[in-house]
């Protein structure tokens, strides 16, 4: 019910795991990726609002509706009545504090996505994921209110792959944050982005070097 922070998704082992396998996948091309996890894109401060106007509406259609279509007596009036309003507006707003599940359900999925990409090209401007030489990065970008995953590939990796690629890695993370493995997930993930940048030509050079740390990214913010 209650979000995991990102600190805590991956244990320590699983950070070396996937930082031991983000080295191998480079050794063998001149591209460099990035895994990123973040706790949420956004803070959603219209979630609040709209959490609150929803269940206070609600409370008032119920509270019309024993008033004017039975016969049940009301033990309050209409100031009463407002502060019932008052406090399930309160209420509603509180879930999506507390319950994530509550956000989702009253966010837009368009709204999410777009906070989503957005808070993803922050990551990699942040860790300078375009920083190679032949801009062939490759940032992994895992947000855990929204249950979303995004990739995001640089210029010179973009023009090589097919949406389709990209989509099918997504889908493997997800599924297995679904089964409660996401360390290996993220582990497949890495492994298939490398087999990408060989196949799309993206060859080591004899002078390449490490230009991105291999570590995972982590920020609850």
């Amino acid at each position: 019910m209650f979000m995991v922070k990102a600190e805590n998704f991956f244990s320590e082992q699983d950070k070396q795991r996937i930082a031991e396998v983000v080295m191998e996948a480079e050794k063998r091309t001149s591209g460099e990726i990035v895994p990123y996890i973040v706790g949420r894109s956004d803070g959603y401060p219209e979630a609040w609002l709209r959490a609150g106007s929803l269940l206070a509406f609600f409370v008032l259609f119920l509270i019309a509706l024993m008033d004017m279509g039975t016969d049940w007596w009301l033990p309050f009036g209409h100031m009463e009545t407002g502060m019932i309003i008052i406090a399930a507006f309160a209420v509603g707003g509180l879930l999506t504090t507390f319950i994530p599940a509550v956000k989702r359900l009253v966010l837009p999925a368009a709204t999410m996505q777009q906070r989503i990409e957005d808070r993803a090209e922050l990551a990699f401007l942040e860790e300078e994921v375009f920083n190679t030489r032949e801009r062939t990065g490759i940032l992994i970008f895992i947000s855990l209110l929204e249950h979303r995953v995004h990739i995001l590939g640089d210029t010179g990796i973009n023009k090589l792959v097919k949406q389709e690629e990209w989509d099918s890695i997504v889908q493997g993370i997800i599924a297995s944050i679904r089964n409660g493995v996401p360390a290996d997930g993220v582990l497949e993930a890495v492994k298939k982005c490398g087999a990408l940048l060989e196949r799309s030509g993206v060859e080591i050079r004899p002078d390449d070097t490490n230009e991105l740390d291999n570590r995972v990214r982590i920020s609850d913010t």
